[in-house]
């Protein structure tokens, strides 16, 4: 088995794809505070603009193009984010298995280990036994 350095494991589990990488970011965003800031701001903004700017009203109330920009959203966060959970998973599981091998070669080293010193100790007991039996018969 050979030595894992780095996350070299990991390099296949989720790809090195632009759009996926960029989904990821996407999603990661749609959970900040600044996202959901800056979208009650522009949603304020829209309301204000169209409900009292006698000038800027190109949505009157009630907003049917503020909903339809918001199942617009939707229709493409949905799926930004189920892929960013996807790669996520592929993520975990590769992480996992990595971690499952680690232990695996730990355990092994381990019982590497205990054998070498099980048969140090032998040897010690056979070297003090032939080194007591000099000292008492000469």
């Amino acid at each position: 088995m050979r030595h894992l350095h780095g996350q070299e494991h990991l390099r296949g589990a989720f790809g090195n794809d632009a759009f996926g990488r960029a989904a990821e970011r996407g999603a990661r965003f749609f959970g900040t505070p600044k996202y959901i800031v800056g979208q009650s701001l522009i949603v304020v903004a829209w309301v204000v603009l169209n409900a009292i700017g006698w000038s800027l009203r190109w949505d009157p109330y009630p907003f049917i193009l503020l909903n339809l920009a918001f199942s617009t959203q939707a229709a493409y966060a949905a799926p930004l984010i189920l892929l960013a959970q996807s790669r996520q998973a592929v993520r975990d599981q590769a992480h996992a298995e990595a971690g499952a091998q680690h232990m695996e070669e730990l355990s092994r080293k381990q019982e590497q280990l205990l054998d070498e010193n099980t048969k140090l100790t032998v040897e010690i007991h056979r070297l003090s036994t032939e080194i007591h039996a000099r000292v008492i018969s000469p």
